[in-house]
């Protein structure tokens, strides 16, 4: 008699999610099934053998248990036809029977599991993306999953031509199309469907937008703003500011910066998006902050008020709501300078860079300062040119020629 269990192997890193595995039982052997399915030890019911439905925060759960039940029905299927077969048959059988069975890998499935490897690995961000994605993708096709094979050029096209029936912008379709055509070429790499390049016809780049940057006036008139009295208003100011004065630090990496990342007269960091590390000297606009929050945050590990866990999960959605509250903020601001176009977290960061290149610091400089893999990513960042700016250089192009007319 052979029988099918579901099992979970915790990780031996604690605070990690361990993986749910099948067990086959036969003749006193067994043999283990992994499958791409993690879990933390919360969400299993040990003394059941099962998932433990009240622990499933996102519907995760729901989602693994119509996996699993597939899964079960389909070893169940193998074992009782080789049963009724009357040949012997060993466990390895099984296994290889199974795994061309489910050797049609379903896109939302694979997205699905995909997406939990990120969390696993503790890559939330691109987890984020990865959902904000799913979602999409999900909704496009009205919850009706299908083959990887199945995803090619009149799917993707047809998925384009949806996003943008939304008024979706140029630059947001091509965030989606970036992100699924990511996931289909890690199926590709891992041989579950062969290359058919369904995106070489839709937009997968990403378009200049609009004027972010802010003059050099307005960060001036911010620093003068007398905010003691609104302490969030204070905090959204000084981290603008601070993140001007640090060649645009993004809000992740303000939020999750250390007070051991300060060394005399340096920030050392990482950066949250792609881990590269950046120096900092910290100049006098840089150190006042800095003193400032030492004295608000004395008991805390982390230089801003926007972290208060050590756990990660918890740490990163602290910071998603910062951010939401960080930017709405920062929209005030823009309606106490009077503003015509609000200021957003990216506003420090494009501003930075437009100062920089309007002072004639070479692209290359301000690409490396800003932690930037290549100059066109900031070339994309840096606002276009001031008018006047323009005309000053064609003004001096132009003297020769000129001096001999006037």
């Amino acid at each position: 008699m052979t029988t099918i269990k579901l099992k979970f192997r915790a990780s031996s890193v604690e605070g990690r999610p361990g993986t749910l595995y099948y067990q086959l039982c036969r003749r006193r052997t067994t043999k283990r099934i992994n499958t791409r399915m993690h879990i933390y030890p919360r969400q299993w019911d040990a003394s059941e053998g099962r998932l433990s439905p009240e622990a499933d925060n996102r519907g995760i759960l729901l989602h693994y248990q119509q996996i699993i039940n597939r899964d079960m029905g389909i070893l169940h299927e193998i074992v009782d036809r080789m049963d009724a077969f009357g040949k012997d048959y060993s466990l390895n059988d099984i296994a290889w029977e199974f795994r061309v069975k489910c050797s049609g890998t379903y896109s939302l499935a694979y997205m699905e599991e995909e997406l939990q490897n990120l969390v696993h690995d503790g890559k939330l961000g691109t987890a984020r993306n990865r959902r904000r994605t799913l979602s999409s993708f999900t909704a496009y096709l009205e919850g009706k999953d299908i083959l990887l094979s199945e995803l090619d050029r009149t799917v993707i096209c047809g998925y384009a031509k949806w996003l943008r029936g939304r008024s979706l912008c140029k630059n947001t379709v091509s965030f989606y199309m970036r992100n699924l055509r990511t996931v289909y070429n890690k199926a590709v790499k891992e041989g579950l469907v062969p290359q058919s390049h369904p995106f070489q016809d839709v937009y997968t780049g990403i378009d200049r937008t609009r004027k972010r940057a802010v003059g050099e006036s307005v960060m001036l008139r911010l620093m003068q703003l007398d905010l003691e009295a609104t302490p969030a208003l204070d905090l959204a100011r000084d981290m603008f500011i601070f993140s001007y004065c640090t060649r645009g630090m993004s809000f992740v990496d303000m939020a999750f910066l250390r007070k051991s990342d300060i060394s005399g007269s340096t920030i050392a960091y990482s950066r949250k998006k792609t881990g590269q590390r950046l120096c900092v000297r910290i100049e006098p606009c840089t150190s006042f902050i800095l003193k400032k929050y030492s004295r608000k945050c004395k008991s805390s590990s982390y230089i801003f008020p926007v972290i208060h866990t050590d756990d990660r999960n918890e740490a990163y959605r602290q910071y998603q709501t910062a951010l939401g509250y960080y930017n709405r903020k920062l929209k005030r601001l823009s309606c106490l300078l009077k503003l015509e176009t609000p200021i957003s977290s990216y506003t420090a960061r494009h501003t930075w860079a437009t100062t920089a290149r309007n002072r004639n610091t070479p692209l290359a400089v301000i690409s490396s300062s800003m932690g930037h893999t290549s100059e066109k990513t900031t070339s994309i960042y840096l606002a276009a040119l001031d008018e006047s700016v323009i005309d000053r250089a064609n003004r001096n192009i132009l003297a020769p020629l000129n001096s001999l007319t006037e």
